[in-house]
């Protein structure tokens, strides 16, 4: 055990957080969307996501204001924490369990300040849209896959999962850190002004009339890029689609029926990203 887990379990120290401790009570209320949005904190769960909102600047959009763990993961992650600028809590496992939306908690929660900016302040050459996206999982997915391919925003459409949900979070993998992230405009609204900053946008569709592949050979690819992803179960609604400048399919050359959404971004952010850096 390092000399920092051996402070935390001596006898003479006091109990360990627990559920009814304030500040424990208090950040496990951001488990709720309307919380997080009155108080404009977030959970962020997990060994990489607590290392990417420490590497913050403490005054920074998303910087953590505490961090929360169990005796074993400060000891696991010791090299992670050590330095802290915030104050670092060892809590017991039932008060961890309050902070964690997962059946297995890692152990670790930072409760950081909101990030999201105004679509103004998107810029760059690839912008991921989430339209209408619910599944946190799928979100976070594309959001970890376009910080990845270097994209520059990443916007949460109205009816959007929030990028503040704790599956979103945990699937972003640390991502929600990096790109800009916008959240609660209209889907017209965020074309029509990706669409001013002098980017072209790509409706993702199945049925769409253009081929990503013959996009690709034909160079098409390499203009910066505004991707429109619409429902996992849906898709894109017509009249969204219609404004996009192309809707694009990927091809399948197999039997499979389609990709699920996040393997769909990804290769859709991935041949924009390959194109634009050629």
């Amino acid at each position: 055990m390092t000399r920092s887990a051996d402070r935390l379990t001596r006898p003479e120290d006091p109990p360990l957080a627990s559920g009814r401790t304030p500040r424990v009570a208090a950040a496990r209320r951001l488990t709720r969307r309307s919380r997080r949005d009155s108080v404009r904190q977030f959970l962020a769960e997990g060994p990489q996501a607590v290392r990417e909102a420490l590497a913050l600047d403490p005054d920074a959009p998303g910087a953590p204001s505490m961090v929360f763990g169990t005796v074993p993961a400060l000891s696991r992650y010791a090299d992670l924490v050590a330095g802290a600028s915030v104050p670092v809590i060892a809590v017991d496992d039932a008060g961890m369990a309050g902070l964690s939306e997962t059946v297995s908690p890692q152990g670790l929660v930072a409760v950081c300040s909101f990030l999201d900016v105004p679509l103004s302040a998107v810029s760059g050459s690839l912008v991921a849209v989430l339209a209408e996206i619910q599944d946190p999982g799928n979100a976070g997915t594309v959001l970890r896959t376009a910080d990845a391919a270097g994209a520059s925003g990443v916007v949460f459409t109205d009816g959007s999962v929030d990028p503040y949900n704790g599956k979103c979070v945990r699937s972003s993998a640390g991502s929600l850190f990096h790109p800009p992230v916008v959240r609660g405009v209209s889907a017209p609204s965020a074309i029509a002004s990706l669409r001013s900053a002098g980017l072209r946008v790509l409706a993702a569709d199945g049925y769409g009339e253009a081929d990503l592949d013959d996009l690709a050979d034909a160079g098409e690819l390499g203009k910066p890029t505004a991707w429109v992803f619409g429902n996992e179960a849906r898709g894109l609604p017509p009249e969204l689609a219609e404004l996009a400048d192309r809707r694009v399919r990927i091809p399948i050359h197999g039997r499979a029926e389609s990709l699920n959404l996040a393997a769909a971004a990804a290769v859709c952010l991935y041949a924009s990203a390959r194109a634009q850096r050629r």
